[in-house]
């Protein structure tokens, strides 16, 4: 083990995340649970986008789209993906690189209802990453979508959860003279136990 204190302590890293999470959620204005996530197309060419991260689970860590998507697309081929969820207001961050897997069970409905309707309809409506004619036309297609699903839409088949579970979680702070705090939780596969080391700025 590293020698960790502090805002570094604890010897479970999601119970780390879910800490850093929670200060972020009472100085960050927008979107705490924003995340940088990464994916490499057919090509191998990087490609990257922000969603929202929803859970961290007790091994790891959850967010959903449109499984018709150029990152579920991405995600599906390569089966790995990374991101980066960075604090402004706490000048910290959290890098994880792991394995995915699909979250299309009842855990999937139960957030899908969570949702306003004016956002379950639109997951029906968009055709994600796919050309789109105006803003028009997709105004309409919500429209007729509400129409079709009623006022409680069930969650699409094209539409549901990833779970990333990592291989590799970074704790990043902020230090003095850009000396800044970094500690990296690695495994082989997920469900084995993490070893700790520190890295240099």
């Amino acid at each position: 083990m590293t020698d960790r204190d502090g805002i570094f302590a604890g010897e479970d890293p999601f119970e780390i995340a879910r800490r850093w999470l929670s200060e972020a959620e009472r100085s960050e204005p927008n979107d705490p649970n924003a995340i940088a996530l990464a994916t490499v197309d057919p090509q191998g060419l990087p490609d990257v986008r922000m969603v929202l991260l929803k859970e961290i689970e007790a091994d790891a860590f959850v967010f959903y789209t449109n499984y018709e998507s150029a990152k579920a697309g991405q995600i599906e081929a390569a089966g790995k993906a990374a991101f980066v969820m960075h604090w402004k207001s706490l000048a910290r961050q959290i890098r994880v690189r792991g394995i995915v897997e699909r979250e299309d069970g009842p855990k999937a409905d139960a957030y899908f209802r969570s949702r306003s309707l004016k956002s379950r309809l639109g997951a029906w409506a968009s055709r994600q990453s796919r050309p789109l004619a105006s803003r028009a036309a997709l105004v309409a297609e919500v429209t007729r979508q509400g129409v079709l699903r009623g006022p409680d839409p069930a969650r699409p088949p094209f539409w549901g959860g990833y779970r990333i579970r990592p291989l590799e979680i970074e704790f990043w702070a902020d230090g003095a003279f850009r000396l800044h705090d970094r500690h990296k939780w690695s495994r082989a596969e997920p469900g084995e136990r993490f070893e700790v080391i520190r890295l240099s700025p």
